[in-house]
Order: structure tokens, then sequence, then C-alpha cells
């Protein structure tokens, strides 16, 4: 067993000296993921577009995942027994999503086939496995909630399905275990990258104290009263580690989720008394923040300056679109974790103390005041 910020991360050998790769390293799983093996002792190499050296101690490796002659001289040389997918790309339509995204699964598994090395991979998805995709999310026939593992696929073209299907193609053929995490929104601490409701919410509060706004909810009526659930970053990379360190867990997939539910009306007010701001519910139809937002460009510049903060740029903090779109739901959706329990991953947290741990943390590094 290691010891991983308060947490046990539970692994049936030793993992110092071995060597793992982080495709997508520089997203908000992705750092995390890097993070954790870094400091259990991997060789840790972090694969990107550019090659961003955004984690101490990654190997930052430069490739496109969509040209496989640049993508095997990248990897040309590496080694790794794990490999930790969580990269992907979005497209104006499903197809478009289908095509890309399992492109991108088949090249790096390709690239990396000659050296015979790979042990494990580890798919990151999430919960459009039991929703559906972006072109029909929510409108067909869902599973019932808790979302359970076993839930057959949907109908619809899914990209989430075909990733899957490219995972279990190479394993066949190149003769490694596989494991699948579908991850609900995640909280999480990430530099560099935008899609985050933790950090984006504290770019709004922070404006509205400064502005002397009211902090309103943007989402829906569903989302302000009904019950759901998150993922936290850290809790994701500790069960994809755990999954490819431990046999039990091989060619399973697992729902990642915090372990507990709430409302966000019950959430919204702790979360607005962290930042010091008037809290706002739902009332009447939803507000969303890529309108109310708009321009805020120079507000947040000048508290940035005034502050001493690390990036000037609210567009490198703050997705309001992708905030909207998990807040503004018109459907119940959180997950089951007993299949992940009863394989012996115990890991767990809080949720409004790992919105507060992020929150805590960006503030340490200057990115929020």
């Amino acid at each position: 067993m290691h010891q991983q910020r308060g947490r046990t991360i539970v692994t049936d050998t030793p993992t110092t000296g071995r060597q793992a790769l982080v495709v997508g390293a520089t997203g908000i799983a992705g750092q995390s993921v890097a993070r954790q093996l870094v400091d259990l002792g991997w060789s840790t190499y972090g694969l990107s577009r550019g090659g961003a050296e955004l984690t101490p101690g990654v190997i930052p490796v430069a490739a496109d995942l969509l040209d496989p002659a640049s993508l095997a001289a990248a990897v040309a040389g590496l080694a790794p027994e794990l490999v930790i997918i969580t990269a992907w790309m979005k497209k104006d339509t499903e197809a478009e999503n289908i095509e890309v995204n399992s492109a991108t699964v088949r090249n790096i598994l390709a690239a990396l086939s000659p050296a015979g090395s790979v042990r494990h991979v580890a798919l990151v998805t999430g919960l459009k496995h039991y929703l559906g995709p972006f072109d029909n999310y929510a409108t067909g026939v869902m599973a019932d909630t808790p979302f359970n593992e076993d839930e057959p696929r949907l109908s619809s073209p899914n990209f989430y399905y075909n990733q899957e299907d490219e995972v279990f193609t190479a394993a066949e053929r190149m003769g490694f275990t596989w494991s699948i995490h579908r991850a609900h929104t995640v909280f999480g601490y990430a530099v560099g990258n935008a899609m985050n409701m933790v950090l984006t919410l504290s770019v709004y509060a922070t404006l509205c104290r400064e502005l002397g706004l009211p902090f309103i909810f943007p989402g829906s009526a569903t989302q302000w009263n009904g019950v759901t659930d998150v993922t936290d970053a850290d809790l994701l990379a500790e069960q994809l580690i755990w999954a490819g360190t431990t046999p039990s867990a091989a060619n399973e997939a697992f729902n990642i989720a915090n372990g507990d539910v709430f409302r966000w009306r019950w959430m919204w007010p702790r979360i607005a008394e962290l930042f010091g701001v008037e809290p706002v519910g739902f009332d009447g139809e939803p507000r969303p923040l890529d309108g109310r937002m708009a321009g805020m460009e120079e507000a947040w510049a000048a508290i940035a300056l005034r502050e001493g903060l690390a990036e000037p740029d609210i567009t490198r903090l703050a997705s309001w679109w992708h905030t909207d779109s998990d807040l503004g739901r018109n459907i119940e959706a959180f997950t089951s974790m007993n299949k992940s329990r009863d394989a012996g991953f115990p890991n767990y947290r809080t949720t409004f103390a790992s919105f507060a741990d992020k929150v805590a943390r960006y503030r340490e590094a200057r990115i929020i005041p």
C-alpha cells in the first residue's frame, strides 16, 4: 500500500522504477494521475499535442494523436507497461466525435505495439455512456439511477463505445489487460485547463464579489432540486492506478464518483460562503453563465493585476459553456460505486470538502485571490 494526500492507494506490486504513459497529460484528469504516478515512483511520460510540462517530474512527449507517423516517432524508445488514456476531442457531430476519438485510441496503441511493453490500458470515459452522446443527450431510453456498470449500451452512436472497442481489439492483439473508468463532472486542480467546474465557479464567485453581484445559480430546476454526484480528479487518479496495478480489477468497467450524493440547493450556499458572496438559487428558469459573464475580460484582468494573480486571461480559467451544460441538464444523474468497492477499491471523497480543497489549492497557486 502507498499513501497519497492522506488517501490509501491500493496496489499489489511495487511501482518504483516502472514506466507509465499518460495520454492527455495536460487535462484535468491527466495532470492529477501524472502527479500521483510521479509521487509513487513511476517513470512517468506525459503525452500532449504541445508537449507541455505542467507537472513536475513528468517527462513531456509532444505528439499529434491524429498523425500516426509523428506519434510513432514520438513514442519510439518508450516502454510503458501502464498506459492511461484521458484525452478526447469535441467535434460538431457525433459522427465526427467517433471518427477522431476512436482514431486517437487506435493510433496510440498501434504506436506502442512494437515495443511489446504494454501490460494494462486504462481508459477514462464518462456518464454519456448511460445518458447518450452530445447529438442525442438524455433524449432516448436511459438507464435508471444510480447508474450501474452492467447496463447495456444505448442504441445511439456514441464515441465512448467506439473508444472502448478500440481498447478491446488492441488488447486481444497485444495481450494487455484493460479497465474503463466512467467519471461524472470532475472537480480538479489543473493549470492551463479550463474544463473545470471548480475553477469556473471560483472565477464567477470572485467576479460577483468584486462587482457586488449576487451569486446566481445558473442551472436548471432539476439540478437545483435533484440528487447528483461528482468525481474528484484525485480520486479518479487513485482508481486508475489501482486498476492498473491490481490483477482482480483487470478487464472491468468501473464507475468513479466521490461516493456521496448532494443537491445543488444544499451545495450552492456553502460555495458562496467560501467567497463571501450572496447565494441566489433557481428562480423560474436557468440563468446561464455564458451570457451573463460575457465582457468580463477586463474586470478579471484588473483583479489579476491588483492581486498579483498568475493568469490575467479569463478564457484560460473559466469555461462558461461547460459549466452551463453540466448544471443545465434536465435529468437526474448519479452513479453506483458498489462494483468498485466490491472489487477492493475503498477510496472516497466528501464532495464539499473536495470543492474546498481545490479552491484552497488555486488560491495557494495564485490562480484566484
